[in-house]
This record gives structure tokens, C-alpha cells and sequence, in this order.
């Protein structure tokens, strides 16, 4: 016969109540615990990044962008048609090494060519009467001395002829009225003399002055001439320069009108190089400064000759003259890529430029640990900046191991581990 016991019931019921909340308190331990966990740091594969290592020492500043090869100034001529003609025959064609007295097209032009005609003629005949009026107006200066010098040798017998009356009146040898008469004839043609001297200086000053106004017409009809033979060359175009002929626009049988282009030579020797420097980049850009030029076959080295006043597109053309030896393969339009050298900062600390942030602000990095397995984001706060560095004035110190590439994928994180 069994014997109820309920102790045993009870002690059984409060283990079990025991159990029970020893499990649940448990259970809000962890429950704790695992929300207080931060998260794992992503891991980026190490060689998807990019690093460098912070320095210290000088720091060349320099701007960079692309541009082309183009001729010089005084190394391009275009030739403009300088008179209304028709295109009769072209015998150069663009590409040819021509040399400054090649003919690259001839051109017809009935008018110029008369005109050319008329305006010889009427040279000569403009010379023909400096000729004619020349020689009519040195015979009546011929004349006009002749009579002259007839009254100066009256003047100088009456002269003579008044001093001896006089002496021969002073001993008492003739009376005193031949003397007035021959001193009176000597006075006469003394005055004659002195009015003959004064109209031969005016007539020689109004016969250069005949031959002046003459030979103006001279002149001016020579310079007509000059300029109706030029037009009459012009028919004939020539290059100009040596060098190579890059653009005949022109066909056999086309009409052109004065100042149609016509051809355009240049000298593939002397080029310059004009770059598109971004804007934000430009403002310290000064002439003079030293370039270099890469043309993918070769660097050129220059200096800034030119920075455009203009923004263009969100960039400022720069002009290089280029002072070493061309590489092989330069010509006209080539594409290259410029390097101007600003200035060199010394004993400053740099890093690599990184994938984004702009010069004089504030920007964030990863900054590898010692053991080079993570990386924590570090604000920096960085100066002035060159083509492949940046100045770093706080937030990195001398040897630290920072990644520079784009890093935009994990701006939710301030940790990543390298695998």
C-alpha cells in the first residue's frame, strides 16, 4: 500500500520553477550580449587598392592635361585670294613638301591681266612726260641764264667803265657829266643784274617744283602698276614658305571671290603645343613657367608662352612653346598630354593624390594598421596639390600606409580588414 507523500510534489514543482528562470535569465544574457556586438569589419581583397606610404621631403606641384600639336604662328600661312578669278589648274596637291616659290595653282582673270596692261602703259607714259617736261623746262633755264649772264657781263663793263670815269674825273680829264652818265648806266644794270640773279633762283625753284608734282604722278602711276602686276601674280599662287601643304580647298573650274582661302602651308618644324588645363587647376599658371610635353613618342620640353584670359568648357587653353628637339612622328594636330611645373615645396609632408578630395579641406582615409591587416578611416586634413601628390598637414605623420583609391563603397564603415 503506497503512502501519498506531497513534499515530494512541491520540492519537484519550485526545481522546476527554478530551472525555469535560471534558463529565461540566461537567455536574456545572450540576448544581451549579441546586441552589444559590433559588427564584423568588411574585408576587401588587398590587391584591388591602392596604397603609399606618407613622406617627407620637396614637393613638385604641377597641372597636367591634354592637348595637340599646332604650327606656330610664324609658321602657318594661309594664302586668301586677292582678286575675283576662276581656277584653271592645280599642280600641287596637300601633302607635298613644297618650297617658297612653288606654284600650287594657277587662276585666269581677263580683267587683272588689262588691268596690268593699262597700268604699264600709263607709267610709261606718266615717264615720258616727267621726260618731256624736263627737257622743256631745262631749255628755258638754259635761256634764261643765257640772258642772264648777258646782263651780268653789261653790268660788269659798266662797271669798269663808271671806276675809270671816276679816275679820269678826279684828274680833271672829262667833266663831271660823262661821269654821271656812266656811273648812272652802271647803277642800272646793277639793279638789272641783282633782278636777273632773284628770277633765275624762283625759276629754278618753280622748275623743281613742276618736276615734283610730276614725278608724283610718276610714282603714283609705278605704284598702280605695282599693284595690278601684283594682282597679276597673285593669279599664279605660290606657297610662300617651305614646308608642307596641308589644304587646297580649291577645284579646277571653281570661281573665287577676293578673299576666298585658297591654300595653307605650314612648317611641320616649328610647332607649338596648346593644352586644356581644368579651371580650378589654371589659376596658377604664370608665363614662363617650364612643360613638359609626352607625344606618346617622346617628351618635348617647353615653357608657357600663353594662358588664355577665357574659361572654355571648364577648362583654360594654355600655350607651350616647345624648346627641345621633336620626336619622330610630331606633326600638326597630334594629340600629346602637358605637364607645367608650378613650383617645388620643400621639406613638406605628402602622400599620393588620392581618388577624390580637393586641395586645402578636410578629407578621409584608411590608414592601415602596424600588421597591415586593417585599415581604420582617419580624418586628414590636406594644403596644395600636384598631378600625383598632395600636401598633408594633419591627420598622418611621416611612414604612415594610407589606401588612396575610391573607397566610396564602404563610407558606411570606419574599418575594413585586407585579405
Amino acid at each position: 500500500m503506497d503512502i501519498a507523500r506531497p513534499e515530494f510534489k512541491l520540492q519537484k514543482r519550485r526545481r522546476q520553477i527554478v530551472l525555469v528562470g535560471i534558463g529565461a535569465v540566461l537567455v536574456a544574457a545572450v540576448s544581451i550580449g549579441v546586441m552589444r556586438l559590433k559588427p564584423a569589419a568588411p574585408s576587401v581583397e588587398r590587391g584591388t587598392v591602392w596604397t603609399d606610404v606618407v613622406k617627407r621631403g620637396s614637393m613638385l606641384r604641377q597641372v597636367r592635361g591634354p592637348g595637340s600639336l599646332i604650327p606656330a604662328q610664324e609658321a602657318v600661312r594661309q594664302i586668301p585670294a586677292e582678286t575675283e578669278a576662276t581656277v584653271v589648274r592645280i599642280r600641287v596637291l596637300p601633302g607635298t613638301q613644297v618650297q617658297a616659290d612653288t606654284i600650287l595653282l594657277e587662276m585666269s582673270n581677263s580683267q587683272v591681266e588689262q588691268a596690268a596692261i593699262d597700268a604699264q602703259l600709263q607709267l610709261k607714259a606718266a615717264e615720258a612726260e616727267y621726260q618731256s617736261l624736263r627737257v622743256r623746262l631745262d631749255s628755258e633755264l638754259m635761256t634764261q641764264k643765257a640772258g642772264a649772264a648777258t646782263v651780268n657781263a653789261d653790268y660788269s663793263q659798266a662797271q669798269r667803265q663808271a671806276d675809270t670815269d671816276k679816275a679820269l674825273y678826279d684828274l680833271g680829264v672829262i667833266s663831271g657829266l660823262a661821269y654821271k652818265s656812266s656811273k648812272g648806266k652802271a647803277d642800272e644794270l646793277t639793279t638789272r643784274n641783282d633782278l636777273e640773279g632773284q628770277r633765275l633762283t624762283i625759276n629754278k625753284k618753280a622748275i623743281e617744283t613742276q618736276l615734283a608734282q610730276q614725278q608724283a604722278k610718276v610714282d603714283q602711276a609705278r605704284t598702280l602698276a605695282a599693284l595690278k602686276q601684283k594682282q597679276l601674280d597673285a593669279l599664279r599662287v605660290r606657297a610662300g614658305i617651305s614646308g608642307v601643304l596641308v589644304d587646297l580647298p580649291m577645284q579646277v573650274g571653281q570661281h573665287v571671290q577676293p578673299g576666298a582661302m585658297l591654300a595653307k602651308v605650314v612648317q611641320p618644324e616649328h610647332l607649338m603645343a596648346t593644352l586644356k588645363i581644368a579651371e580650378t587647376q589654371a589659376r596658377d599658371v604664370q608665363f614662363g613657367e617650364p612643360a613638359s610635353i609626352d607625344t606618346h613618342n617622346g617628351l618635348i620640353s617647353g615653357t608657357v608662352m600663353r594662358v588664355d584670359p577665357a574659361v572654355q568648357n571648364g577648362t583654360v587653353t594654355v600655350d607651350v612653346k616647345l624648346t627641345g628637339e621633336l620626336p619622330k612622328g610630331a606633326r600638326p594636330d597630334l594629340s600629346v598630354d602637358g605637364t607645367i611645373d608650378l613650383e617645388r615645396l620643400d621639406n613638406v609632408l605628402y602622400v599620393g593624390r588620392p581618388a577624390f578630395g580637393q586641395e586645402n579641406s578636410t578629407i578621409s582615409l584608411f590608414k592601415l594598421d602596424a600588421d597591415g591587416k586593417e585599415a581604420a578611416r582617419v580624418p586628414v586634413k590636406v594644403g596644395r596639390e600636384s598631378v600625383n601628390s598632395i600636401q598633408i598637414f594633419e591627420g598622418l605623420h611621416e611612414g604612415d600606409t594610407v589606401i588612396l583609391s575610391d573607397m566610396s563603397r564602404w563610407d558606411k564603415t570606419d574599418r575594413i580588414r585586407l585579405e
